[in-house]
Parts: structure tokens; C-alpha cells; sequence
């Protein structure tokens, strides 16, 4: 008597929660994702003590970059209200529209100074002085943790 192999049954894969679960991984990530508002890569001065700051702080950001088409190291200025991407503006003229309308939103906003540390000091001085002249109360100079010694 011969016998016939079993038949296998055909293999299932319930797929009708697929969607619900791509769904939600999406939504996950979402929710676990830290967005930047400013990616400038710049090279920070040295500070031995640290404050933290708020989130949503307004960033205003000096960096010197090298272009391209003549090579000469240029000095630009960046700014973020703390919710959107960081913008290229001309300059600190530029920087004093900016910093007066988030200041006329909510006087107490926080900003942070983000400059190169091989920026010159009165270049940085003409940014602090346009942000004080738009009513800014709260500045904040960002560096980089430096060792006791």
C-alpha cells in the first residue's frame, strides 16, 4: 500500500494589522525624534562653568566659513527663533529685525550666542550691542566644557 505525502497547508501571514503597526512605529519615531534648529558647526570657545538653557531659545549664530568660488574665510550670521531652522541673514542689522520681532512676541525669550571662537571680539561686541538695542534681556554665550587647570 503506498501512501501519499501530507499535504502541507499553505502558509498564512495575517496581514491586517500591518498597517496599524506601521502606523504606530511611524508615529514612535516621530514623537522620539529631537529636531535641531541649528546644525552651524562651529568651533566654541572654552569655558570652565556651564549654564543650561531653555528649550526654544532663539539662536543667533556667527560662523566663518570659507567660500567656495574665491576661497577667503567669511564671516556668517545665522538666525533661529527657537522653532524653525536657522536662517543665512546679512548681518547684525539683520539680527536686530530679527531679535525685535521674536522680543515683541514674548519679552522674556532667551537667546544664545553662538559664535566661532576665532571670531573677533568687537564683532561680537556689535552683536551684543544690536541685540540690547532690540530689547533683548537674556543672553546666553554658548561653549564648550573646558577642563580646570
Amino acid at each position: 500500500m503506498r501512501l501519499s505525502p501530507p499535504k502541507r497547508p499553505a502558509a498564512l501571514i495575517p496581514t491586517a494589522s500591518m498597517a496599524d503597526i506601521a502606523f504606530l512605529l511611524i508615529i514612535f519615531f516621530m514623537v522620539t525624534t529631537v529636531h535641531e534648529v541649528d546644525r552651524t558647526s562651529v568651533n566654541l570657545p572654552l569655558a570652565k562653568f556651564r549654564t543650561d538653557t531653555e528649550k526654544g531659545a532663539a539662536i543667533v549664530v556667527m560662523a566663518k566659513q570659507v567660500d567656495p568660488s574665491d576661497g577667503i574665510e567669511h564671516l556668517v550670521y545665522k538666525f533661529s527663533d527657537g522653532e524653525e531652522m536657522s536662517k543665512i541673514v546679512g548681518g547684525p542689522r539683520d539680527i536686530y529685525f530679527e531679535a525685535t520681532a521674536v522680543v515683541s512676541k514674548d519679552p522674556t525669550t532667551q537667546f544664545i550666542l553662538k559664535a566661532d571662537g576665532t571670531v573677533e571680539y568687537d564683532k561680537v561686541d556689535e552683536m551684543l550691542d544690536q541685540m540690547r538695542d532690540a530689547g533683548v534681556q537674556n543672553v546666553l554665550l554658548l561653549t564648550q566644557q573646558g577642563t580646570e587647570g
